[in-house]
């Protein structure tokens, strides 16, 4: 059903995630990130509470490994879901409950942990991780995106997927990147790949627009000189 990636950049401080899935708007409730803190995705059947939890718990003080064990101990209905996190020291750690769907994989590298459920094969986490490791001096959104292009590659999901996104934290408590397909027929990770590349020319522009508008360029509508 959903193959993602959480990770996060050690020269900027960035966290992220990129995640797609078969059903519709994985956006809206999978892909988690706060400044400063972390990341995390939720995945298979979906509690999003979880990674505010999770994130939560990091923000106190606990490590990726020790905030995920937390809040998945003796928790209701636990056994449905499946998540990733990765810390501010750049640790990861993963929960896979007992009724994922179909074919489920983890992968973990430097500053990034992959996951999936419903795969074509256990080799799509590592293409995942793969894809996310191969540029390190990308911006970690391009990074993350290629994560999952590594993903698809690798064989994707046992079935079409229909929706993707992308998310990165970065000094704000605002997201820097936040970009989604709700529903693809078909390509939704291609669709996205388009979005971040109209995006990425004017991303420190919005970011300026909210910290210093007297820095940004104009609008470019009528009546903005």
């Amino acid at each position: 059903m959903t193959f993602s990636i959480a990770g996060r950049c050690a020269r900027t401080g960035m966290f992220g995630v990129a995640i797609t899935t078969s059903s519709i708007s994985v956006g809206s409730r999978c892909p988690h990130a706060r400044a400063g803190v972390g990341a995390v995705a939720t995945q298979n059947i979906t509690d999003p509470h979880l990674a505010t939890l999770v994130l939560d718990a990091m923000e106190a003080g606990s490590d990726a490994f020790n905030a995920i064990a937390t809040v998945t101990k003796g928790r209701e209905f636990i056994d449905y879901r499946q998540l990733t996190a990765v810390d501010a020291r750049g640790n990861t750690a993963h929960f896979t409950g007992k009724n994922i769907l179909g074919t489920n994989a983890i992968s973990e590298d430097t500053d990034c942990v992959a996951a999936g459920n419903l795969l074509s094969s256990e080799a799509v986490a590592k293409g995942i991780s793969d894809g996310f490791t191969a540029n390190p001096d990308a911006h970690l959104a391009e990074r993350l995106l290629q994560g999952i292009e590594g993903g698809l590659a690798a064989g994707g999901e046992g079935g079409p997927v229909h929706s993707a996104a992308l998310l990165v934290s970065g000094s704000q408590p605002f997201a820097l990147v936040d970009l989604r397909v709700d529903w693809e027929e078909v390509g939704p990770i291609e669709k996205l790949r388009r979005l971040w590349e109209a995006y990425e020319p004017q991303m420190n522009d919005y970011l300026n627009r909210a910290i210093n508008p007297t820095a940004a360029p104009s609008y470019g509508v009528v009546g903005d000189p």
